[in-house]
């Protein structure tokens, strides 16, 4: 099997993606695709992340990165079934293959919940260097379990920023401070946005009452060492009821 063996038994279709989609992921870094979760898998992966906080304690999210001020799940593949969409939706494939020129695996698949007073992040981007336009190593997509609002920690982005040929901390005096060119990302629960991770982004301050949730699928180039390894992380159940061509994407 190959990428293009495994992303057809997936379902992606050249017109998988609009040109217009494409043309708006080419130049802005990200691409917002509403209408991916329906209620009940928002309402089935919300209840599993609560079942795994309470079991998992004060060791969750440590195979990959834990965090002050959130609540963070690590390998997420072998923790249930419900999160075998998040790295096997056409849509979301399509998406990451155009940014990644077909090249690609899943690299982890974590989640992310800024508690209420905290998420404020520095502008980054996933990668430790600044590469040329076109030449891209990773790719994300943010699930959308909340409402990403105003005032509950969205992401910000920087439109355009993945094209820059540098790094927030090599041209702002403060990556944690406002920038002029920022946007959130606003939508609804369910949404998923695919973005260029060499693209500038960050957590912002979540001012609600609520924690602000959310699933990182997170892509690399095949050639690239996995954030978690999936080869060593496989459990025996998870490859048995993975097709071939899913566990392609894993590279397991």
């Amino acid at each position: 099997m190959n990428i293009n063996t495994a992303l057809e038994a997936l379902g992606v279709r050249d017109d998988t993606l609009t040109q217009a989609e494409r043309i708006a992921l080419d130049r802005d870094g990200f691409l917002p695709l509403p209408g991916i979760l329906t209620e009940q898998q928002l309402a089935a992966i919300r209840t599993r992340l609560d079942e795994l906080l309470a079991q998992e304690g004060d060791q969750a999210g440590k195979e990959v990165h834990q965090e002050a001020g959130t609540e963070r799940l690590s390998d997420l593949v072998n923790k249930g079934q419900i999160f075998e969409i998040c790295f096997t939706h056409p849509r979301i494939l399509a998406a990451i293959a155009h940014v990644l020129r077909g090249d690609f695996k899943l690299s982890s698949l974590n989640a992310r919940s800024a508690l209420p007073g905290q998420g404020l992040q520095a502008l980054h981007a996933d990668w430790g260097q600044a590469v040329d336009a076109g030449e891209y190593v990773v790719c994300n997509s943010i699930w959308l379990l909340d409402d990403f609002t105003e005032s509950n920690g969205a992401t910000r982005v920087i439109p355009g920023s993945q094209r820059s040929g540098a790094l927030p901390r090599d041209v702002m005096a403060d990556p944690r401070a406002a920038h002029p060119d920022e946007i959130k990302l606003l939508a609804p629960a369910g949404t998923v946005v695919v973005f260029n991770s060499h693209t500038w982004h960050g957590g912002t301050v979540n001012s609600s009452e609520r924690r602000r949730r959310a699933l990182h699928s997170y892509f690399c180039r095949r050639d690239q060492p996995q954030q978690l390894d999936q080869r060593a992380y496989i459990r025996p159940e998870t490859s048995a009821r993975l097709d071939a061509a899913a566990r392609y994407i894993l590279d397991v």
